[in-house]
């Protein structure tokens, strides 16, 4: 068997992903649901949709079938949306061999289930394949172009999140490993949905007072959540978790963030997630996080006033009174 790993997602970030393996000196593959648009990657060496500034190294091979895609490699690294994750594992459990590994660049819980990515990959694939998952702060477009960045790979076994972080890193990118997988994965699905109130908070003109408010409160509301589910603290204060949640909150190329301030603009939210013109994970995550919060009975006031003006009418204007005007207590518990 080959050593060579296969990419499944031909949006952002697995295109990303895909170009920094390969542009590391490993053969790697990618593979999209959409044939006519990986055979436009294949004829043009770029994704012109989303990362037209960034060539495709020799090392990657644009595979427009799922089986060929998968055969012979070690590897599989999964990078679409989280409602569409499911979906993936479905159709790459029949294909794995032995000796197979898969990894995911997937962020969020799944819609109604509330299942992070890890639980849903033991339920379709189940628990006899070595597993992990990608996370951080990292924007697609500034992996492309090669900018120095860094990232995690959590993982229980060692010598898989050893040897993925060893292939990603080189150039300007550095992986990191840690065997918290939850943490890791609730950092990613909890900063999307603070993302959006940042931008919502941006736009109405809040202020950098309201910015670092937001992101401190929130931090420790991921922390609770993720706690809860039995991650460990030290995760949140890393790039899974504090690193991601900064640079969602404070950057425009975060669709989360921009979402907010199309929210904060009087748009819909449908006419919000059609303006940003990608899936907006942050909408579903809201959701999903008022839903595992709610079950667990944790404290998640600004998620919640984040979720209540998505999907229940809540004005800004409420939602911020609502907050500043709960009962003061200790800000470590």
């Amino acid at each position: 068997m080959s050593t060579s790993i296969t990419v499944l997602g031909a949006g952002s970030w697995g295109t990303a992903l895909a170009i920094q393996l390969a542009r590391s000196g490993h053969p790697a593959r990618l593979w999209g649901r959409n044939s006519t648009h990986l055979a436009e990657l294949q004829r043009e060496r770029r994704n012109r949709r989303y990362l037209p500034d960034a060539a495709f190294p020799d090392a990657l091979e644009l595979v427009p079938q799922l089986d060929a895609a998968l055969q012979g490699a070690q590897d599989i690294l999964v990078a679409v949306p989280s409602h569409a994750f499911r979906g993936i594992l479905q159709q790459v459990q029949p294909l794995l061999k032995p000796g197979m590994r898969v990894a995911w660049a997937t962020k969020g819980f799944e819609i109604g289930s509330g299942k992070l990515p890890h639980q849903v990959a033991h339920e379709v694939l189940g628990e006899q394949w070595p597993t992990a998952v990608l996370s951080g702060p990292t924007f697609a477009r500034e992996v492309g172009a090669g900018l120095p960045t860094a990232m995690t790979v959590a993982c229980a076994d060692g010598t898989f999140a050893a040897e993925l972080a060893s292939r990603l890193t080189g150039g300007g990118f550095r992986a990191y490993t840690s065997a918290d997988i939850v943490g890791v994965e609730v950092g990613g699905a909890v900063k999307n949905v603070l993302a959006i109130g940042a931008g919502i908070a941006d736009g109405l003109g809040y202020g950098a007072n309201t910015r670092i408010a937001l992101i401190t409160r929130g931090l420790a509301e991921m922390t609770r959540l993720g706690e809860a589910l039995g991650a460990q603290r030290e995760t949140f204060m890393g790039l899974a978790g504090l690193g991601d949640l900064v640079l969602t909150c404070t950057d425009n190329q975060s669709r989360n963030r921009r979402f907010g301030l199309a929210i904060a603009a009087g748009r819909s939210t449908d006419a919000a997630q059609v303006e940003v013109q990608q899936v907006v994970e942050g909408y579903h995550a809201a959701r999903a996080v008022h839903e595992v919060a709610t079950r667990l009975n944790i404290d998640m006031p600004i998620c919640q006033a984040i979720y209540r003006v998505l999907y229940e009418g809540l004005s800004i204007t409420e939602a911020v009174q609502g907050l500043m005007a709960r009962a003061t207590g200790p800000e470590i518990q």
